[in-house]
């Protein structure tokens, strides 16, 4: 299943390029993160689900990379640029082998079912 994305085709040019070059280094320094980590969880101060889940990570002793993106009052712009990017809409973002699996709940869920020690191979 995919998305609704808006077509290109239907976004003038001028504005494609400022869509184009939105926070283009931060969402490099996440894909970066991405492919060169097996599990990368990307979060936020004060929200607690970002904490929930470095605190089930560290109770697997599962080793991650941790990008943290301002709080409720800073550094909004930078995260609305990694939620269009990914599509998620929430914090934390937590991805497996290059994979967006979710959030907390999504984490936990996968690994009561066993599918977490899957994906990580």
């Amino acid at each position: 299943m995919t998305r609704p994305v808006l077509d290109a085709s239907r976004v003038h040019p001028a504005a494609l390029a400022q869509m184009s070059d939105y926070h283009r280094h931060l969402i490099a320094e996440v894909q970066a993160a991405v492919a060169s980590n097996k599990v990368v969880v990307i979060g936020m101060g004060i929200n607690p689900f970002p904490a929930k889940a470095r605190k089930i990570l560290d109770g697997q002793g599962t080793p991650y990379a941790y990008l943290s993106y301002g709080n409720y009052f800073s550094q909004w712009k930078a995260r609305l640029a990694i939620k269009l990017w990914s599509g998620w809409p929430t914090f934390p973002m937590v991805f497996v082998n290059g994979t967006l699996i979710g959030g907390a709940s999504d984490l936990q869920k996968l690994i009561d079912s066993g599918e977490f020690a899957r994906l990580l191979g």
